[in-house]
């Protein structure tokens, strides 16, 4: 074939790319973020092969997941500026979870109810900026890997260890991928009303009511995942009524693609793991492509990621990864209910 030809089979592919990804930015990050999960996993793993301390099982879980998500708060133009702010969101991550392992023994029942707390910070802290919205996150992040893994004071050591593997997991690919990435546009938040709450409190205050409502619907119906409701009402609350309902309309219809496309492909993850992980990596640079425009493709790609990786580590109940829909379901409806009630806020007037 001549290199015209080739290059008229190429072209709408890469015309496509160019126009939904400009320069490749949107690549450059997916690539660092599946690289920095893949360092901090391994990084985890090596050290629990070769120390012996409490909980070293969860180690590589625990680094992967701090680096993961703190690559995606990330989201600076220098490198100066990203390492600064990833050893932020790093310590982020393990506050939330030393906090949950501290917190969880003190309260008697319905200890999920800690997950509220960093469903409040995912909203409040926006009022600080791209640092302060990475920061909630991260810290809600950390309390999700604390509480799901079922970590106690034992397991401190292995938190500080895990958040440092992250930091150093995280930092390498971004400052070896240079000034290549651009920083989102900045949150455009409604005016703050003399006598009315700030947008920030409204958001953490609504994201917060959501989380324990869903803890009170998991007491008297015994959710089968509940905390994975917790985290779609967290993320799904925005600035406004329209902007939360469109968010979560994106993220169910996201989700519901991206659990069956996972279900569909659970022999596999069974059999031939390796290719699973593959696939994986490449949703999460389809995740970070698409994340700032198209966040039901984003919800696809992360919900497909999840599931499948659960399937490759072992997690093979079909009722239990399915549920990721129909919790997700159950949390948006939660974050649009408490968007509704909970100090509602309204789109900001657009200016003459």
């Amino acid at each position: 074939m001549k290199d015209s030809d080739k290059g008229g089979v190429m072209n709408p592919v890469g015309l496509w790319l160019e126009h939904i990804d400009p320069g490749a930015h949107r690549r450059i990050k997916g690539l660092r973020l599946s690289t920095a999960f893949a360092i901090a996993a391994l990084g985890g793993s090596l050290y629990a092969n070769t120390h012996a301390v409490a909980r070293s099982d969860v180690l590589g879980m625990l680094a992967a997941g701090f680096a993961l998500w703190g690559s995606v708060s990330e989201a600076r133009a220098t490198r100066f500026e990203s390492t600064r702010d990833l050893l932020l969101l790093t310590a982020a991550a393990v506050t939330g979870a030393l906090l949950t392992i501290v917190l969880v023994p003190l309260i008697t029942s319905f200890t999920e109810i800690i997950l509220a707390i960093g469903a409040f910070l995912v909203g409040y802290l926006r009022r600080f900026g791209v640092t302060g919205t990475g920061i909630g996150s991260q810290f809600f992040i950390g309390q999700l890997l604390a509480y799901n893994a079922d970590l106690t004071s034992a397991a401190i050591p292995v938190v500080c260890i895990a958040g440092i593997i992250a930091a150093i997991a995280a930092i390498v690919p971004r400052v070896l991928s240079g000034p290549a990435e651009h920083p989102p546009l900045p949150l455009v938040m409604p005016p703050v009303v003399p006598g009315r709450v700030s947008a920030e409190l409204a958001m953490g205050l609504q994201a917060a009511t959501a989380a324990v409502a869903i803890v009170a619907l998991n007491a008297v119906f015994r959710l089968e995942e509940s905390i994975w409701a917790i985290t779609a009402c967290a993320y799904v609350v925005a600035g406004s009524m329209a902007t939360t309902i469109d968010r979560v309309r994106r993220r169910i219809l996201g989700t519901a693609v991206g659990v069956p496309l996972g279900l569909a492909l659970l022999p596999a993850a069974m059999d031939f793991p390796l290719v699973i992980w593959l696939t994986a990596a490449i949703a999460i640079v389809i995740y970070a492509m698409a994340l700032p425009e198209r966040y039901d493709i984003a919800c696809a790609a992360y919900a497909y990621t999840l599931v499948v990786t659960l399937a490759a580590t072992g997690e093979h109940s079909v009722g239990l990864l399915a549920a990721r829909l129909w919790e997700t379901v159950l949390g948006g409806i939660a974050g649009v209910a408490a968007a509704a009630f909970v100090f509602p806020l309204k789109s900001p007037e657009p200016e003459r």
